[in-house]
């Protein structure tokens, strides 16, 4: 049975809706998502933790849920906010309903909501602190409470949401051709990213965001892949180092925050966007071609392209929508990244032949020695 909602922002903003899934009260970080499908894939993102998602497409639920579709093994999302949540499975591909889904997985629900006005508010005064309650309905409490929480920038979440230990990674069907050894840095690892790498050939070992350069290198990889993942770039200076130490010894590929802290490590700036890229259709220039990609996006930080790059560095890639860094290179240390999500799930597959480049970039490294 339904139960009264209340959504409550730090700037005192409030939004009333009905939990159908999920008591009680969280809190965190409150941002928008523009894309039509992939609600599963979204909330199983680590790069979403510490955050509550609205939904900006009116129906969330309509296709049902699938345990195929799981980015990670929990759900990341503290909270899910929408205008109408289904309980569907009109799907062949779906094994059960995202209501069913959401109580399994213990996150907070709320429909009803008048999204709209949710992501006006945002994209106005930027993505806030926010507190989401079935058991307290008083505003003052809970915007105090939202001014309590710790904010975004500064905040290491990388370590919290990484592997402990190294394993080997089996996502997806690894292609036949000769197999080429890449080391993951998991700073928030999804398993679509996985299963790209290992349909381009990849073996795939997936270490601790801690791990050290020397660790990384004693397992004689052909490449290593920085992968996205949630918080604040600048506060995963331990990454940062790590990467330094990895530079012109081996071929780099970077997704999202991987692609921050790469050009962190090349000495360039990041910064928190007002209210970040979420969603499934922002185009991207790839300055090398001039061709331009749709692109799937998740990112509240970016790169500042304030001239303190290394010489070796170009920026490869840009956003149309606001001109912000979407992709370098330093072609002479064998290392390139991009912002957006070249895997897309949920998205276009525009970018999906980052895949190969990156191997082709390892055999490039394999005949320099």
């Amino acid at each position: 049975m339904a139960s009264a909602a209340l959504i409550v922002l730090e700037d005192g903003a409030v939004f009333a809706g009905e939990a159908l899934a999920g008591t009680g009260t969280v809190g965190g970080e409150i941002v928008f998502n523009t894309s039509m499908t992939g609600y599963q894939e979204i909330a199983t993102d680590p790069s979403y933790a510490g955050q509550l998602i609205t939904y900006t497409f009116p129906l969330n639920g309509n296709y049902g849920v699938d345990e195929a579709r799981d980015e990670s093994a929990r759900a990341h999302a503290r909270a899910i906010v929408a205008r109408e949540i289904t309980n569907y499975a009109y799907n062949r591909a779906s094994s059960g309903t995202w209501l069913d889904w959401l109580n399994a997985h213990e996150v907070l629900a709320v429909t009803g909501v008048d999204t709209r006005a949710v992501t006006r508010h945002i994209r106005e005064f930027g993505s806030l602190r926010a507190v989401i309650s079935t058991d307290e309905l008083d505003r003052s409490s809970l915007r105090a409470k939202a001014r309590k929480l710790p904010q975004m920038a500064g905040l290491d979440l990388a370590s919290a949401v990484s592997c402990d230990e190294a394993y080997e990674a089996r996502a997806g069907e690894e292609s036949d051709r000769e197999r080429l050894r890449v080391v993951a840095l998991d700073f928030g690892l999804k398993r679509s990213i996985v299963a790209c790498l290992r349909q381009a050939g990849c073996s795939v070992t997936v270490v601790p965001a801690t791990t050290s350069a020397r660790d990384v290198l004693k397992r004689s990889p052909d490449g290593v892949f920085l992968s996205n993942g949630p918080g604040d770039p600048a506060a995963v200076h331990y990454a940062v180092k790590t990467i330094r130490g990895l530079l012109g010894q081996v071929p780099l590929f970077g997704i999202c925050l991987g692609h921050q802290l790469l050009a962190l490590s090349l000495g360039m700036n990041t910064y928190k966007l007002k209210f970040g890229h979420r969603g499934a259709n922002h185009p991207v220039k790839d300055l090398r071609t001039g061709v331009i990609e749709i692109t799937t996006q998740n990112h509240g930080f970016a790169v500042n392209d304030d001239g303190k790059r290394r010489r070796e560095v170009e920026i490869t890639h840009v956003n149309l929508n606001d001109g912000t860094v979407e992709g370098l290179a330093a072609s002479s240390l064998f290392a390139f990244s991009v912002q957006h999500h070249p895997e897309a799930t949920p998205g276009p597959h525009d970018s999906l032949y980052l895949f190969e480049r990156f191997r082709g970039e390892m055999l490039r490294f394999r005949k320099k020695g």
